[in-house]
């Protein structure tokens, strides 16, 4: 192996196919064998930054941005539900279940991105959403998944409470948007090249051979 991979993987909390692509990304690069090779970091993206705090019912939602019956989402739930299955992940859809506002998430990751605990924060996130039920939006839950992985919960709160880190979070997200990313999850490579949607591991460890160069 000749190189090393800085892995930027562009997502939001409460998307489904963010938490598949992740855990097939991952297990590409367990059966490579090549996570000393690789520097993954997470970037912002909301779905839906000008939700309100009180958030949307997810079928109501699903119907109003894409068009989908009843009858489409009804569908897509199970095919995500048994996908995630597959990659490992158990997906938890209900009737009542909301869509969030995700920008304190986001401000929490980047806060735990100092401290190498980064994917352990975002995991956790993806699980007290799709698995747990929880709502991610709501301070006390992300500041107790913070004390979870072990970060400091006052400075978590400072964070939160700080204009500064919001707005850096908001400038991330427009960054990544002005590269032409309008969907997630996007799997970026050296910050040269992306892989959007959720891919195979296959198609992940092809794109990681190629670029460690793997005999």
């Amino acid at each position: 192996m000749s190189n090393k991979i800085k892995l930027d993987i562009v997502s939001d909390v409460v998307c489904p196919w963010c938490v598949i692509g992740y855990k097939n990304l991952q297990k590409a690069i367990d059966e490579l064998g090549v996570g000393d090779n690789i520097d993954l970091q997470w970037q912002p993206f909301e779905l839906n930054p000008g939700m309100p705090v009180e958030g949307q019912d997810l079928r109501e939602h699903v119907a109003e941005k894409y068009g989908s019956s009843l009858q489409e989402s009804s569908a897509a739930r199970i095919n995500i539900t048994q996908r995630g299955a597959e990659a490992g992940f158990t997906f938890n859809f209900f009737e009542g279940m909301t869509i969030v506002n995700t920008r304190d998430a986001h401000i929490l990751l980047e806060y735990a991105h100092q401290f190498g605990l980064q994917t352990e924060l975002k995991l956790r996130l993806f699980t007290a959403a799709f698995t747990d039920k929880k709502d991610v939006s709501n301070r006390e839950t992300l500041l107790n998944e913070v004390a979870l992985v072990g970060l400091d919960v006052d400075q978590a709160k400072v964070h939160l409470q700080d204009a500064q880190y919001r707005d850096e979070v908001v400038k991330q997200e427009q960054y990544w948007q002005s590269l032409g990313i309008s969907a997630v999850p996007a799997v970026v490579f050296n910050r040269t090249s992306a892989m959007s949607g959720a891919q195979s591991v296959e198609a992940y460890k092809q794109a990681l051979t190629e670029l460690l160069a793997v005999k």
